[in-house]
């Protein structure tokens, strides 16, 4: 088999895209399957992921305009080694994508938390293309390998910079995303917040975890627009981290508000427990914004109308909707891989 042109790559990537939305009975399998082995991979989720990717990563012309910035003439097939994690569904397909456009070969060694869906969403690419299947390679152990993706909470990244720090490498930390409210949005607005926050139950590092807001702030507008969330509390893993935490603020006597779908506690950290939501108050927002830009690194993302120098900023609603442009930890993984 040959290596592919990019046009190539770009036009089976662009039919997988087509085959996902169709949601067909294959794939469907291959979801409920996911569900069993991790039980916060609901199948809404699951959805969710598949057609966000489908619909921003294996775009034709969305590919097309990704690829202008980057020189790929060439396949290389260097030896990628790509270590997933298991947050939420398919959390690693932008690294095996950038791996598979950047020429190389990509070393996977899925998450057992995600061991479905990548394996047959690539068999598939195979079956629309068999000339894909020299790209791709999923394994329990990695070997042979050229450099490193690696993506994990902090004491992973300590396990990965001591095994893979003499290859060149991308090593991810724990990150989230976290949102800068003025207590001018609108009904609407706050109700996409809690998309932010609820979306895959608040595991994923653009999930927005911690919140600050005016020292006057009312949360009794944030109440009323995440009722429309409401739902997320019939999932018995996450109201069972709920109660779970409701009952550790009741008996230390630890104050908290209770809005029904999270528990809102103010505290100091980025990072917030499943079924609670960090929050800070503020007095001016130009401190605020040189106090986040000496935490960038614990940062993924911003959800605010305002401006952050050193922080992508998304709409409301759209943190858990990167664009291929979009590179975790802000590290551009394509010019990493076509460095090499």
């Amino acid at each position: 088999m040959g290596s592919l042109s990019v046009a190539e790559k770009i036009a089976c990537l662009a039919e997988l895209g087509r085959y996902i939305n169709t949601l067909d009975d294959r794939l469907r399998a291959h979801m409920h399957r996911a569900v069993h082995a991790n039980p916060w991979f609901t199948i809404e989720n699951q959805e969710y992921a598949l057609k966000e990717i489908a619909n921003r990563f294996l775009d034709s012309e969305l590919l097309e305009e990704w690829m202008t910035a980057y020189d790929v003439s060439d396949d290389k097939f260097i030896n990628i080694g790509v270590i997933a994690a298991g947050n939420i569904p398919l959390v690693v397909f932008h690294d095996v994508l950038s791996v598979f456009m950047s020429g190389n070969v990509a070393q996977i060694k899925v998450s057992e938390r995600d061991p479905h869906l990548l394996p047959f969403l690539l068999k598939k690419l195979g079956e629309l293309n068999p000339d894909t299947n020299q790209y791709f390679n999923v394994t329990d152990r990695l070997a042979g390998f050229d450099a490193v993706i690696a993506t994990g909470g902090n004491n992973s990244a300590r396990y990965f910079e001591q095994y893979f720090g003499k290859y060149p490498n991308i090593i991810r930390k724990n990150r989230n995303g976290v949102a800068v409210l003025t207590g001018d949005e609108s009904h609407e607005e706050l109700i996409a917040l809690g998309s932010d926050v609820f979306q895959y139950f608040g595991l994923g590092c653009r999930n927005v975890s911690h919140i600050f807001v005016p020292s006057d702030y009312n949360f009794e507008a944030l109440n009323e627009a995440f009722k429309a969330h409401s739902n997320i509390v019939n999932h018995t893993k996450y109201r069972n981290n709920f109660d779970h935490n409701l009952a550790i603020f009741i008996l230390n006597q630890f104050p908290y508000l209770d809005i029904e779908r999270v528990l809102l506690v103010e505290d100091a950290h980025l990072i917030s427990p499943i079924g609670c939501l960090y929050y800070s108050h503020y007095d001016n927002i130009d401190q605020l914004k040189s106090e986040l830009s000496d935490r960038m690194d614990e940062i993924q993302c911003v959800v605010s109308h305002i401006e952050f120098e050193k922080s992508p900023v998304a709409a409301f609603g759209e943190a858990q909707r990167p664009s291929l442009k979009d590179y975790a930890d802000g590290v551009d993984t394509m010019q990493f891989l076509t460095s090499l």
